[in-house]
């Protein structure tokens, strides 16, 4: 799960960090609703921001891995503590995974059930065939040699609807498959990413098509202002998304979009920052609410209005945890962020936990299957596993830096 490699672009001119004082599309009215009332509606069509009035899904795996690092380092038991009461997204990262998707479906329902009101669950759409095709930490089990698109239909896509269908009484909200779409802006000069542009636009358009269903609320990565928030870098991206969501049917098929999945983009830059221009590469992003202000206004300017943002907060407490922006992988200074949180501002349906804190990003052992340089990077904890297996040093790391505080 390895996040990310930077397009950088060429700012041709520096726009104010301050947005142009548009607030966005406000989605985030609540709403009362009990228990399976969203059977029969189409929560992406009705403009009904999901998280609002319900609870969201606290995983039991996440909290066991929680519990191992409490045994750990017990003098951190009552913030580790708060940390498994969290909801986090669940990863299908693999057509393996899918044999505990029903499982996870019916604790989200007996969740729902125990407490009398709504339950949200947010999963991670992520199997594209090549994908991860910028780097290395995460690439995946599908390729175009062993009929990877295929397969992503038949045996991956296919099943997750499948399931999905059985739980019509459930909120379900789906993040596609992070960082294919915005590698066919920025990293196309690169052999596997074209060899995967085709495979890419043809995976998420079929999964929005068969994901789409009246109660599960579909959201399309879009990376982080750190990788696109660049003018000309937000243009690609919304020429790319533009013909997607048109071979698709239209963007009214998704709910929104979800930024800063597994990165550490903070939501504010620090006031004063006292980062030179030079550090950020002159982006007017700086941060993901700049970012969701300025990707919005881009993507209205090509027909793509009135949708929502989720914000990946779990591990972008600290603004100033690294010395170089692009770096991506285990970064040692990182903290917790906002906890998972409906409807924080207008036009934002959630602060979320997309990335489990404490969940590696990628290998950091030289030579070893699927190691990326950029976890040997100045910034990164060394002695990291595999992306995706829990990573104690980390999660204490991030802990000891979260912002708020724990």
């Amino acid at each position: 799960m390895s996040r990310r490699v930077f397009g950088f672009g060429l700012a041709v001119t520096f726009l104010s960090l301050q947005g142009c004082g548009r607030d966005l599309p406000d989605s985030s009215t609540p709403m009362s609703v009990g228990p399976g009332q969203v059977q029969g509606l189409s929560v992406t069509q009705s403009g009904i921001n999901p998280y609002v009035g319900a609870d969201m899904y606290v995983d039991a795996k996440f909290a066991s891995q929680v519990e191992s690092s409490i045994q750990k380092s017990p003098e951190l038991a009552r913030e580790l503590g708060v940390i498994g009461k969290q909801s986090t997204a669940i990863w299908l990262d693999r057509i393996a995974v899918l044999d505990t998707l029903e499982t996870k479906l019916l604790a989200a329902r007996a969740q729902q059930q125990a407490s009398g009101r709504p339950v949200v669950i947010t999963f991670v759409v992520y199997n594209l065939p090549e994908r991860d095709c910028a780097a290395n930490a995460s690439n995946g089990e599908l390729n175009v040699g062993n009929g990877g698109l295929a397969r992503y239909r038949a045996e991956y896509i296919d099943r997750i609807a499948s399931a999905f269908a059985k739980f019509p009484d459930l909120r379900i909200a789906a993040i596609v498959e992070p960082d294919s779409l915005p590698n066919m802006a920025t990293n196309m000069n690169l052999a596997r990413c074209q060899l995967a542009s085709s495979i890419y636009r043809e995976g998420v358009v079929y999964a929005i098509r068969s994901l789409g269903v009246p109660h599960v609320s579909l959201y399309l990565d879009v990376a982080h202002g750190g990788w696109l928030g660049w003018d000309d870098n937000r243009v690609k991206v919304a020429q790319v998304y533009s013909e997607v969501l048109s071979a698709a049917g239209g963007s009214h098929l998704i709910r929104g979009f979800a930024n800063n999945v597994a990165n550490y983009s903070p939501l504010y830059r620090a006031n004063p920052d006292p980062l030179p221009d030079s550090y950020y590469q002159w982006n007017p992003a700086r941060d993901e609410i700049t970012y969701v202000q300025k990707l919005s206004e881009t993507f209205a300017a090509y027909g793509i209005q009135n949708r929502s943002f989720l914000i990946d907060t779990s591990r972008n407490g600290n603004p100033a945890a690294r010395q170089t922006w692009g770096n991506w992988c285990n970064i040692a200074r990182a903290g917790i962020g906002e906890r998972p949180k409906a409807a924080p501002m207008a036009g934002v349906d959630a602060f979320l936990w997309v990335k489990p804190p404490g969940e590696s990003d990628g290998i950091s052992e030289v030579g070893a299957p699927r190691f990326d340089l950029s976890c040997q990077s100045s910034d990164s904890l060394l002695g990291a596993p595999q992306a995706g297996e829990w990573f104690h040093q980390h999660i204490v790391s991030l802990v000891g830096n979260a912002k708020p505080a724990l």
